[in-house]
């Protein structure tokens, strides 16, 4: 008597549904990943509510890319559960690896993008460093990221006036596209591979899910060194706010290497996330149902959940300067006539003398 794993093609020509304790570890996951995606949407809402006049900044881009991996992951693991038992056939032969995959993509892109602020920030000149000591508390959480000197806000401002893309933020967006690019080539050979072909399906899988974990890894690391550098530049920032600012980074730096490692070094050793097993033994069932529990909850849910919460400030409310309206009336004064009314003049006179009081 065996069951298979979620990704196995035999199940799909014959298995039954997964076993309890899977369905238990994925139903448990995809109510985690659903929690942290609808509280990621609400405050994006909150932070668009609490200040409309601010575009696509950086604490709204974040909420929003995480909301948007763990609602996709939510998706994988419920389809897992149900497609497994309806023997879906394009869930063993690429379907469920898309849909496993992309979450990933999205949540790497995330932390990337971090990255790459956290780079620029290292990097400054020392020019820009002295004018304003103060610029890396915006390490973390750049909400305006308008220039110095400039508090006007244009209503009319197209999309994203609070966000400037630099070299290294589009190269996050390139990665981030071809990610998808390799991500949907292995899908179609994993589909071709269900065929009689030379095509592994299965070394395809442990191809991908090895690669991914590398790159993991080495994100985790840059993240900690950058974090480190960022950390010991904010500390000879002598201000209340940088304080707070820079333990948030050392926070951020050392649970994303943590999690980011240890998820990696886990599917590296067994494998459990994209390769089918047979499930030969009940303790079989129940180290593969923890071991797969632990991948996600330590490489997706913890990051995502501690960005959140790291986030959770509210912005500062940006206010429109109105350039103050003139009420200085010019009065055009013609010749009196003859013929005028002598009660007209003394109107006008006393209308004149009123404006002069008033205040401009």
């Amino acid at each position: 008597m065996g069951h298979y794993g979620p990704f196995s093609a035999a199940a799909g020509d014959g298995g039954g549904c997964l076993p309890l304790p899977v369905v238990a570890a994925e139903g448990a996951l995809a109510v985690i990943d659903g929690a942290i995606a609808t509280a990621a949407f609400v405050q994006l809402a909150r932070i668009h509510r609490h200040n409309q006049l601010q575009g696509c900044t950086r604490q709204k881009i974040f909420h929003f890319m995480i909301g948007l991996s763990n609602i996709v992951f939510l998706g994988y693991f419920v389809s897992a559960i149900i497609a497994t038992c309806q023997r879906w056939i394009c869930w063993f032969h690429g379907c469920g690896f898309v849909l496993m995959a992309s979450p990933q993509i999205l949540l790497l892109a995330s932390f990337l993008l971090l990255l790459s602020f956290w780079v620029d920030l290292c990097h400054q000149t020392n020019d820009e460093d002295e004018e304003d000591g103060e610029s890396h508390c915006e390490a973390l959480l750049d909400r305006t990221k308008t220039k110095p000197g400039i508090h006007t806000v244009n209503i009319r401002q197209r999309c994203c006036p609070g966000i400037q893309l630099g070299s290294r933020q589009k190269f996050v967006i390139l990665v981030l596209v071809l990610s998808f690019v390799v991500m949907s080539t292995f899908a179609i050979l994993i589909w071709v591979g269900r065929g009689e072909n030379p095509i592994d399906s299965t070394l395809l899988k442990r191809l991908y899910l090895d690669v991914f974990s590398v790159v993991g890894i080495v994100l985790g690391g840059a993240l900690a060194c950058y974090g480190a550098l960022l950390f010991s530049r904010m500390s000879k920032v002598r201000s209340e706010t940088v304080s707070t600012e820079k333990w948030k980074v050392a926070n951020l730096a050392a649970v994303s290497l943590i999690c980011f490692s240890s998820s990696a070094i886990l599917a590296l050793v067994t494998n459990v996330p994209v390769l089918l097993y047979w499930y030969l033994t009940d303790e079989d069932i129940i180290n593969n149902a923890v071991v797969l529990f632990l991948y996600y909850f330590i490489g997706s849910s913890v990051p995502s959940g501690f960005v959140l919460w790291i986030m959770r400030d509210m912005p500062h409310r940006q206010v429109v300067e109105r350039p103050a309206e003139s009420r200085v009336v010019t009065l055009f004064r013609e010749r009196p006539s003859t013929t005028q009314d002598p009660q007209w003049r003394s109107a006008v006179t006393s209308s004149n003398k009123a404006l002069k009081s008033s205040p401009i």
